[in-house]
This record gives C-alpha cells, sequence and structure tokens, in this order.
C-alpha cells in the first residue's frame, strides 16, 4: 500500500515509519510539505497518490497554544480540512489522530467515543475543529484519540522523568490528582495497522489499557530503570499552567470492542516493552 504520513518526522510519525516498513512510504512535513497551505500539501498527493493517509501533523505544545490561538487553529483546524479534502479528492482513505484534550476532564469514568466533547483549551478546541472538518470533508475516515504518549526518542513526560531521575538534587513533585492511560506510540501504531487493513469509519480511542496518575506513572517508571531519586505525590493547584490539563484523561475503548477488533495492551505492557527496547527512551 502507498501511505503518506503528515508529520512523519514527528514522535508518532517515526514510529509509524518503521512499523510500516513494508509500505510504500511518503513523509509530509516542514519543511517540504506545509499542510496550512494547501496548494502544498495538494502537490504532495498529486506526486505521490497515496491509497492512505495517516494525518499525525499537529501543534501539540498545549501552553503555546493558548498563547498562540491562530497557529493552534491554522495547523490543527485548517491543516486538518486540506488533509481531508485531499484525501476525498484522491480517493484515500484517511487516518487521523486526535486527543483526549477535546474533552472537558470533569467526568467520574473513562469517556467513550460517544461521549459529547467540551473543550477547555485552545490546544483541545482546535483539535476538535480539525476532527469537524475531515468528517465533513472526507467519509472514508477514521479518528484516533490517544493521550499521554511516548515513544522513541521523545519528547514525553517519559523522557523528562528518565532525564531527571539520573540527576541528584531535591524529591521530583509529581501531579498526583490527573489521571489517564500512559500509552506507548507502538501499541497506537499496531492499532492503525489494524484499522488500515479493515475498512471500518468513525472514531476510535487508541490509548493503552490500565490507568495511573502522572505520580504513578513516575514511580513505574523509577522503578524499572532503578533510579533512586524520590518522586513525591503534589497537586495540580501546586504546578500552575497557562493551560488547564484534564483531571480525567481515561479514554474507553468501547469502538475497539463493538467491532471485535483487537484490544489495546495494558500501559504497565507497554511500558516495560519499551524500556527494555529503549532503556534511554
Amino acid at each position: 500500500m502507498k501511505i503518506l504520513i503528515t508529520g512523519g518526522k514527528g514522535m508518532l510519525g517515526r514510529t509509524l515509519r518503521a512499523a510500516l516498513a513494508e509500505h510504500t512510504l511518503a513523509i509530509a512535513d516542514l519543511p517540504e510539505t506545509d499542510i496550512t497551505e494547501p496548494r502544498s500539501i495538494h502537490a504532495a498527493f498529486a506526486e505521490f497518490r497515496p491509497e492512505a493517509v495517516i494525518h499525525c501533523a499537529a501543534m501539540t505544545a498545549v501552553d503555546k497554544c493558548e498563547s498562540e490561538a491562530d497557529l493552534a487553529y491554522r495547523v490543527n483546524a485548517i491543516g486538518s480540512a486540506n488533509v481531508g479534502v485531499c484525501c476525498h479528492r484522491h480517493h484515500a482513505r484517511l487516518l487521523a489522530l486526535s486527543t483526549d484534550y477535546v474533552f472537558s476532564g470533569a467526568l467520574d469514568r473513562p469517556y467513550h467515543e460517544w461521549d459529547a466533547p467540551g473543550p477547555r483549551t485552545v490546544y483541545g478546541a482546535s483539535k476538535l475543529a480539525g476532527e469537524e472538518a475531515i468528517r465533513a470533508h472526507c467519509p472514508d475516515h477514521v479518528i484516533a484519540r490517544t493521550a499521554w504518549l511516548y515513544g522513541p526518542g521523545g519528547p514525553s513526560f517519559l523522557h523528562t522523568m528518565l532525564k531527571l531521575g539520573v540527576q541528584a538534587g531535591e524529591p521530583l513533585n509529581v501531579v498526583n490528582d490527573q489521571i489517564g492511560n500512559p500509552t506507548s506510540t507502538a501499541a497506537v501504531a499496531q492499532a492503525l495497522k489494524d484499522l488500515l487493513r479493515i475498512p471500518w469509519a468513525g472514531t476510535f480511542h487508541l490509548s493503552c489499557e490500565g490507568e495511573a496518575t502522572w505520580y504513578q506513572f513516575a514511580q513505574a517508571i523509577f522503578s524499572a530503570r532503578g533510579l533512586k531519586r524520590p518522586v513525591v505525590p503534589c497537586s495540580t493547584a501546586e504546578f500552575p499552567r497557562p493551560a488547564p490539563r484534564p483531571a480525567n484523561s481515561r479514554l474507553e475503548k468501547r469502538a475497539l470492542r463493538l467491532c471485535n477488533l483487537a484490544p489495546m495492551p495494558h500501559w504497565q505492557e507497554s511500558l516495560s516493552r519499551f524500556l527494555r527496547e529503549y532503556p534511554q527512551g
């Protein structure tokens, strides 16, 4: 299959390039291809003529999105619309990555795919606008929401913890009142490979199974790597940020279950595998 990956130089894009090596791949990323410029992305499609597109390109710096809202919407909303239009015109199947930030985080249970979005940040609102553009412009689509992502080379929370864990200093304060699903790019890549082969359309949650707070996730990382620097739980209120973080980022994989697709692996299993294969991150 001929597959085009937008944002192919990023953390998930790099994992996908390795996971899909048996296919013919093209990478659409800056500076060569700009999804916010219609002529640029149309030229990439016309030259490569993909059968499928995995749309990873996004502005994901959550706090920067708050201060640069126009850029966030330009990339996450208009850029996604451009990709959706190209896929429809070129009859390419579209798998587009989205985020738990489309939800408010206020629910007391994991969010499933049919729960109503309610973003509280510019990042979440711009990603939701991108989802809506894809639904409007490209019927043959999958929107794949994930969360708390880490993968080879980073950047991610895991890589920050590995770096800080080997440094001497005071105990590390890590937030213990936000809960989610730590998720490896390898797990997401495998699920996307499955969705490429099966013509389902719609929205799927692709985070790992199981849940943890950031503090519990940090503890698991330190334990697996034998890091001795103390980790201390703290509250979100002790670390105010420009963009509010969801208290609840848990995603239920209801659509995978109802479509009889393979379940996502447990986050602890994925973490152990990742640190065996990439002990330095």
